[in-house]
């Protein structure tokens, strides 16, 4: 079809203004340009739409089946027009992030909180997943980037760092390691850890770091996901080796936390996302206003001070 929006607007006008000359005035085009674009209309449906005398002008029975579709299409079409600025503009939109929980935990309430303070209707989906399935989520396109590991990672996958952070014993205050100031890695050979399953990121990056140890850690109990974990130690089953973000960031009633050494086996969490994909206007926003949060000034990665 051979027509033109410009057409089909100079139709409503007329229509609505019921006079060529006002109509005109209105597009701001010439009487005899706003004719031409009429005729090219009919033209293209083969049909008069506008029944024309010297004092007045309506709409042939053509034109008025046609009218409510043609207010429609305009309607749609600057709805379009304007959702695609506020999406341009940071107005609108949504921004899916897969985080490992800990990050999740960490990371993004405060990020969040500010991202949201300054773009209120941009909606953000959170998916809460292990370190291997927030890659997977990010390289498929069901997130636009996530929080995660570096552990092995994906050649179609960008890591920025943020932070790195040492894995600690989790333990009862009553437990005989609490009143030590740090715990060497062998000495948990003789104690019932809880740790999670070996498709964790975690557990690969501890077993690969205590490879070549002589009196190894053994894994009692295993479970999904740390914060379980910490549940069976604070129920007496056990002590697990965790990230330091995981441990509760205020003083808590039984858990307490030691340094774990010979070796200190650290983690290095930050942004991924895909290497080839393009980032909408709010996720691309979004990203700013996380690393404005979490990258030093120099670009280097941080360790942080959590008390425990």
């Amino acid at each position: 079809m051979h027509y033109e929006l410009q057409h089909i607007l100079a139709f409503l006008k007329v229509v609505e203004l019921e006079s060529f000359h006002a109509a005109a005035e209105a597009l701001n085009v010439s009487q005899p340009a706003l004719s031409r674009r009429i005729q090219k209309l009919e033209q293209a449906l083969g049909t008069s739409l506008l029944s024309r005398t010297t004092r007045h002008v309506g709409m042939t029975a053509v034109g008025r089946d046609f009218y409510p579709q043609a207010r429609r299409l305009i309607d749609d079409f600057d709805h379009a027009v304007f959702n695609i600025k506020a999406l341009a503009e940071h107005r609108i939109g949504q921004i899916t992030l897969a985080c490992i929980p800990t990050a999740a935990f960490y990371f993004l309430p405060s990020v969040i909180r500010d991202f949201n303070a300054q773009y209120p209707n941009i909606r953000i989906r959170l998916l809460d997943l292990s370190a291997n399935e927030g890659l997977e989520a990010v390289l498929s396109g069901e997130a636009d980037v996530g929080i995660n590991m570096l552990s092995g990672q994906h050649p179609d996958i960008e890591f920025t760092p943020l932070v790195v952070e040492p894995f600690v014993l989790a333990c009862r205050s009553d437990h005989e390691f609490a009143s030590r100031k740090q715990v060497r890695w062998s000495e948990l050979s003789r104690h019932r850890m809880i740790g999670v399953g070996r498709a964790s990121g975690n557990r690969t990056l501890i077993d690969h770091e205590l490879a070549s140890l002589e009196n190894r850690p053994t894994w009692f109990f295993e479970v999904q996901h740390l914060s379980t974990s910490l549940g069976m130690v604070e129920a007496g089953l056990g002590v697990a080796a965790v990230p330091r973000l995981a441990m509760p960031r205020q003083e808590h009633a039984t858990l307490i936390q030691r340094p774990l050494i010979d070796p200190v086996i650290r983690r290095t969490l930050g942004l991924v996302r895909h290497r080839n994909s393009h980032l909408s206007p709010a996720a691309e926003r979004f990203v700013e206003t996380l690393l404005s949060q979490w990258r030093t000034p120099d670009g280097e990665t941080t360790e942080p001070s959590i008390p425990g």
